[in-house]
């Protein structure tokens, strides 16, 4: 009697084998080599002070790589993202030193027009089929202009500031912009506002149908349409979580400094691909993870700051992201391959 073949979705697969595929692999052995060659050259870069340090700006540009992955997978991109974190803090400050909005009113007004902004993306992109880098680099124009213009008629010069002492503000601070102690050391709060988004994106990607839905839509959109996906509303939804997570980040800057500049995160939005595309996401969208983007911004952010401490002059951190861009993009290359040979 023939025995018959098992599914292949049923074989065991090693432990080894399942790690090698992990789309944050690279971004993994990235951060151990980054950390290691810092840590060995700058004491004050492994103490608890320096690892603050340099886990700071990595927060906020984790919040924005995290959300960005998860649109990256979806098989788009969102070139406003950066400008938007401007526009929201712009919302934030004017709204409470102008027009006297209580932080916490002015902060949802900003909120409500950052959704607003993503959902129009997000129309645009699925109703037009327009490449979503063209959209959002109109987008990306349309809200550096208003920037600008607006804060110029307003006040005169390029800045809005005095949110210090708007209504709601100490309270708002305390939870988005404040600092805990650790075992002595400061930490920014923003650094749990990052793990938290990091958690809730990968449960989403890994444990519900929302996450299968992106998966699907980044793959093969046709074929996700094809099997009862809903790729319009999809992608939409990724735009606006694009667009909130950018809403939170300009918040949090905004309380933290209480001034926004009008040309703030202007050019932000490649740093946010790059820390996606370092941590595995592939520019053709249906591979990535949210865990991946974290880690690139990890990566980003010792580099940032293990530069300062060693020394060396800033403009080497612009060859650093270069060489990583060109080293995650040939690993995620060879990771998929195996991975592709692997299913099958």
């Amino acid at each position: 009697m023939t025995t018959a073949t098992a599914d292949e979705r049923l074989a065991r697969v090693g432990l080894l084998r399942r790690l090698l595929i992990r789309p944050e692999l690279g971004a993994v052995v990235g951060a151990v080599v980054v950390f290691g060659f810092f840590a060995s050259q700058s004491e004050v870069f492994r103490s608890p002070s320096g690892i603050a340090n340099w886990l700071d700006p990595a927060a906020t540009l984790g919040i924005m790589a995290v959300a960005i992955a998860l649109l990256m997978i979806g098989g788009e991109f969102d070139l406003s993202a950066g400008v938007m974190t401007g526009t929201t803090g712009l919302i934030l400050v004017t709204l409470a030193t102008r027009y006297g909005f209580n932080v916490w009113l002015a902060m949802l007004v900003g909120l409500a027009v950052a959704l607003a902004v993503g959902y129009a993306n997000g129309l645009m992109v699925t109703r037009t089929r327009l490449p979503s880098f063209i959209v959002t680099l109109g987008t990306f124009l349309m809200l550096q202009g208003i920037n600008l213009g607006v804060t110029k008629a307003l006040t005169g010069t390029v800045q809005v500031s005095g949110l210090a002492r708007a209504s709601g503000f100490d309270s708002a601070r305390a939870l988005l912009a404040g600092t805990i102690e650790i075992g002595g050391t400061s930490y920014r709060v923003a650094i749990l506002w990052w793990l938290a988004v990091t958690a809730v994106a990968t449960w989403v990607l890994m444990r519900s149908r929302a996450g299968n839905w992106i998966f699907a839509v980044g793959g093969n959109e046709q074929a996700a349409r094809a099997v009862g996906v809903p790729a319009g509303r999809t992608k939409i939804a990724l735009f606006m979580t694009t667009a909130g997570a950018a809403w939170l980040v300009g918040s949090i800057l905004a309380l933290r400094y209480t001034s926004v500049q009008a040309n703030i995160g202007i050019g932000q939005e490649f740093i946010y691909i790059i820390a996606a595309v370092i941590g595995g996401c592939l520019l053709t969208g249906g591979y990535g993870s949210a865990i991946g983007a974290a880690i690139g911004a990890v990566i980003f952010g010792m580099a940032d700051k293990g530069i300062v401490f060693l020394g060396w002059d800033a403009d080497w951190f612009k060859f650093f992201l270069g060489a990583m861009l060109l080293l995650a993009t040939l690993t995620n290359r060879l990771v998929r391959r195996y991975a592709e040979e692997v299913k099958h």
